[in-house]
């Protein structure tokens, strides 16, 4: 099973999106496919059509209420399973403040439900809120690996190393197993001269860590690029996928690229199991 955070500090670069139609496009293909909202926005669970009411038990029972994960776990189509947010989940990092390994409380109900039995899917996606605090740090301490959305622009390039730098921090320290898979770009627009720039840039620093004692010295720019399309936009105000709401369109077309290429490093770059004890 491959746990992955998908973490960003900058809001609006395509977590969500990337998270929700990834899980779809893998589904697609066959995979059992878990998707976690960390997000308390409820992006996620909006776009699969759940209302994020505070009946609901959702990831804040998990993490405050110390409700199983399974009874959180809702059907949201085929070999597909969401763990849905809430608006309470804005107050847990404030409720949890005074809990002992407040950072290990996602990372520890995975495992429990691994012992039970409960946990039986190829992919766990997990959609990080735009920030670093403990909601993201718990995704990051559950998780074997980092996908990071990003806008191929230089302001979004000043903010990876920042990301990086929490991500090789959290692996020094907390989850030694965590690793940067790759970088994934979206709004992609191939036309300008910024665009190439900036791909260009990544690449080279990508290049550089290579061989070294580094989390992301094995990452990638991932050869799919996310192209702008406005159907990508409009799906969720549908509750849908972009593979239901116009699977010819572009925007699915370009997940379902991103989906083969995720899913075909299974075999070629398999890491541990986080469970066992993988991240718009």
């Amino acid at each position: 099973m491959r746990t992955i955070a998908f973490m960003n500090q900058k809001g609006g670069v395509g977590k969500t999106t990337t998270t929700a139609n990834l899980g779809a496009a893998l589904a697609e293909r066959g995979m059992r496919v878990c998707l976690i909202d960390l997000d308390p926005q409820a992006h996620l669970t909006i776009n699969y059509g759940l209302d994020p009411k505070p009946e609901i038990i959702s990831l804040y029972n998990v993490l405050v209420d110390e409700v199983p994960l399974k009874d959180a776990v809702h059907p949201v189509g085929d070999r597909l399973w969401l763990v849905p947010s809430s608006i309470d989940l804005a107050a847990a990092e404030v409720e949890l403040v005074t809990v002992l390994g407040r950072e290990m409380l996602l990372k520890n109900s995975l495992e429990s439900a691994a012992a039970s039995a409960s946990l039986d899917y190829d992919f766990i996606l997990m959609d990080c809120p735009p920030s670093l605090g403990l909601l993201t740090i718990n995704a990051l301490c559950a998780a074997g690996e980092v996908i990071i959305p990003m806008q191929p622009q230089f302001l979004a390039l000043q903010g990876v190393a920042k990301l990086l730098e929490t991500v090789q921090l959290v692996n020094r320290r907390m989850n030694p197993r965590l690793k940067v898979t790759g970088i994934a770009l979206t709004m992609y627009d191939s036309q300008t001269k910024l665009t190439t720039e900036v791909v260009n840039e990544l690449t080279s620093f990508i290049s550089a860590a290579q061989g070294k004692t580094l989390p992301w010295s094995g990452a990638k720019v991932f050869a799919s690029k996310i192209r702008r399309n406005i159907k990508l936009a409009e799906s969720p105000g549908f509750g849908q996928t972009i593979l239901k709401y116009d699977p010819a369109s572009n925007g699915a077309a370009d997940y379902r690229a991103l989906a083969a290429e995720i899913a075909g490093m299974a075999e070629q770059n398999k890491p541990a199991e986080t469970v066992a004890m993988t991240v718009g």
